[in-house]
């Protein structure tokens, strides 16, 4: 009996023994793959230059996060977590999502005609899918110009801005759902469904029925900057194309200053709130890229999440790499919906890869950052089979 205890004993001290070496080459192999993370960020960025946000996370938790670089040149500010930057294009995807919505509260059909909500001048036989998977014709003119100063917003008006673009860009370029095309002007009017369905003004439906609910404040995302000192500047390569070329294309009011080598680009608000207006932080949009893993999504039901990620046609049934609000990639076999947005001093790009259960969004306050391949490099670590 006494040998057979010692046995009992010896067998439990190797087990936990085992267990504890397991843990701690987990650990070791972790605390490895942070460091391969971050010295790819080094690549991106250094510390005197404009900087970026990071952060990786599944339907629990964030599993990395990094910030690198510089809010403020001239004042050489080092950026961090909980600065804001504008978003751009990445507004889409919550402008899609705010729809599903109100299908789901039935108040608006994918398959309604989109003049039965906005009045507009291209063919009535539009709907709502089509501006929501880009394939509705509507002509995709630059943007640049559609924005105006943070001090001019109180006396703004949106719709007589959008009625301006629509007038002077009053012709289909393909017939609804015969091609795909990227287009701003759909979500633009995307935004006024969203106000005529729901009654409410679209920031004000966004932060009441997309942001409160997953307890995100207006310092962290919104349509507003709160707070200048907590946004971070966003510059242009003074000796770039787009720095040398580009003020060509732009109001001259918007163009700031060089700080050593970086043109800074003025706050803006962007003329459509619906197809790129929104201001946060990585950490804000990662909270929404957690919700939408999550089994138990506040946003959407598990059946509109899957309408979310239902990859689109066109009229002939030729797949488009789009679904309702996403554009579909593949890394290293591995499938992801993404958005990726940018514009007057800022990009970025976030991305869900609901097989591996993560999520992961970079910002950056450059024009000229190539997301695409900085998430291609990083994601990798996360997300591989």
């Amino acid at each position: 009996m006494r040998y057979r205890n010692v046995r009992v004993k010896f067998s439990m001290l190797l087990t936990i023994m085992l267990a504890s070496c397991t843990v701690a080459q987990v650990s070791n192999l972790e605390s490895l793959k942070d460091e391969d993370v971050t010295l790819h960020l080094s690549n991106y960025v250094s510390d005197d230059e404009p900087g970026i946000q990071y952060i990786v996370v599944d339907k629990n938790a964030t599993v990395f996060s990094r910030t690198s670089g510089l809010a403020n040149v001239e004042k050489h500010e080092p950026l961090n977590a909980g600065q804001t930057m504008a978003a751009f294009s990445m507004t889409k995807t919550l402008t899609a999502i705010a729809i599903l919505q109100l299908v789901e509260a039935k108040k608006v059909r994918l398959d309604d005609r989109a003049a039965s909500y906005v009045e507009h001048p291209y063919s009535p036989a539009i709907t709502i899918r089509q501006l929501l998977n880009h394939t509705s014709g509507i002509p995709n003119p630059i943007p640049l110009k559609w924005v105006h100063l943070v001090k001019e917003h109180s006396n703004f008006d949106e719709k007589g801005a959008r009625q301006a673009v629509l007038q002077h860009h009053d012709e289909v370029e393909f017939m609804p759902g015969e091609e795909y095309q990227y287009n701003n002007i759909g979500y633009w009017l995307l935004g006024a469904v969203i106000e005529h369905a729901s009654g409410m003004a679209y920031a004000d439906y966004m932060e009441h029925r997309i942001f409160r609910p997953l307890k995100l404040t207006p310092d962290e995302i919104g349509f507003r900057i709160i707070n200048e000192s907590n946004h971070a500047k966003g510059y242009l390569k003074t000796w770039s194309f787009m720095g040398v070329f580009g003020r060509f294309f732009v109001d001259s009011d918007v163009i700031g200053k060089d700080e050593s080598g970086w043109t800074h680009i003025e706050n803006v608000y962007l003329n459509g709130p619906s197809f790129g207006g929104a201001i946060g932080t990585a950490r804000a949009f990662s909270v929404i890229l957690q919700d939408l893993l999550s089994e138990d999504s506040k946003l959407l039901t598990s059946r509109t999440k899957r309408q979310l990620y239902q990859q689109q046609q066109l009229n002939s049934g030729k797949e488009i790499t789009m679904t309702l609000g996403w554009h579909i990639g593949t890394l290293e076999g591995v499938t992801y919906y993404y958005k990726e947005g940018g514009g007057a001093g800022f990009h970025s790009e976030m991305r869900i890869y609901p097989s591996s259960g993560y999520g992961s969004v970079v910002m950056a306050n450059r024009t000229s950052f190539n997301s695409g391949n900085a998430l291609d490099e990083l994601d990798i670590y996360f997300v591989r089979p």
